[in-house]
């Protein structure tokens, strides 16, 4: 498909093998995207792109290498998207970047963002009841309407919308509009382990927590609550922009946390040590998955 638009393709790990025999297929996993960068810059790619096993999420790597987090991907695509479509909606989960809300391009087209619910049939009940253009989830699960796509979430829609996207940047590079996003600072998805039977009665008791503190007026790694999203787990943003999530895991025996910060790495870790520092209280949540 991708040399039917006009691509030059490298394949790479495209042989279906059930045994999964090199890294998880997975475009959020670091293995597989580091394997991905690997490529790019052996074969000077303009960029790198990662399906997993049922083809439905795309992850993203520039043209020096690095992995662009698929709501990075997705402020940019709404970038891209919103300069040729007047007020446009988009549906984004609650994991995901805070640049859909504060980047100035977006503001300046006139692009509206909401944060629904993670989970590939929430987001795409949403996008669809709101008729937004588009729906990104930080899994890489993307959903185009009309004229883009047809409302469910396609790996291989999602690469073409990328290529398009830069067949309407002529002269810049995939890292060229990465980099003209305003920096932020944000971990990928860390899974602690919770059972099943647990994690639910753990996040409510988080969420209660931060609601108390929120209450009473307390802080957060240092700063006061600016705002609490409580539609999908914990969403907790303090005075300067910095957030971190902790929500349960659709469909792993798993708690997922996610932070970032527009402010500085060592903001970033804050929020992780004080997200973290919550959930330590909890015997039930164990190991994460990665870390920061």
């Amino acid at each position: 498909m991708l040399e039917a638009i006009g691509c030059d393709v490298i394949p790479l790990d495209t042989e279906l093998d059930h045994t999964f025999p090199k890294y998880n297929p997975n475009p959020e996993d670091m293995e597989m995207l580091h394997a991905i960068r690997d490529a790019v810059l052996a074969h000077k790619a303009d960029v790198g792109l990662g399906f997993d096993g049922d083809g439905d999420r795309c992850g993203v790597v520039d043209n020096t290498g690095e992995e662009i987090f698929a709501d990075k991907v997705g402020v940019m695509l709404a970038r891209d998207m919103s300069a040729i479509n007047a007020n446009a909606q988009f549906v984004v989960d609650v994991k995901s970047t805070g640049l859909f809300v504060t980047d100035p391009v977006l503001q300046k087209q006139g692009a509206n963002t909401v944060y629904w619910k993670t989970g590939h049939s929430y987001m795409k009940r949403r996008t669809n009841e709101l008729g937004a253009l588009a729906g990104f989830e930080k899994s890489g699960h993307f959903f185009f309407n009309k004229p883009f796509g047809r409302g469910y979430d396609d790996g291989l829609v999602s690469a073409i919308a990328i290529c398009e996207m830069l067949d309407r940047a002529p002269g810049k590079s995939m890292a060229d509009l990465k980099d003209a996003l305003p920096k932020t600072w944000s971990s990928p998805t860390m899974s602690p382990h919770c059972a099943d039977e647990a994690k639910y009665g753990v996040v409510d008791a988080v969420v209660k927590h931060f609601e108390t503190l929120q209450r009473n007026g307390a802080q957060v790694a240092g700063q006061g609550i600016r705002d609490l999203v409580t539609v999908n787990g914990v969403r907790v943003t303090v005075a300067d922009g910095s957030w971190g999530l902790v929500r349960a895991s659709s469909n792993k025996p798993e708690l997922v946390v996610v932070v970032e910060s527009p402010v500085s790495e060592q903001r970033m870790r804050d929020m992780f040590e004080a997200m973290d520092s919550v959930l330590r209280t909890h015997p039930e949540v164990g190991e994460y998955n990665q870390k920061i």
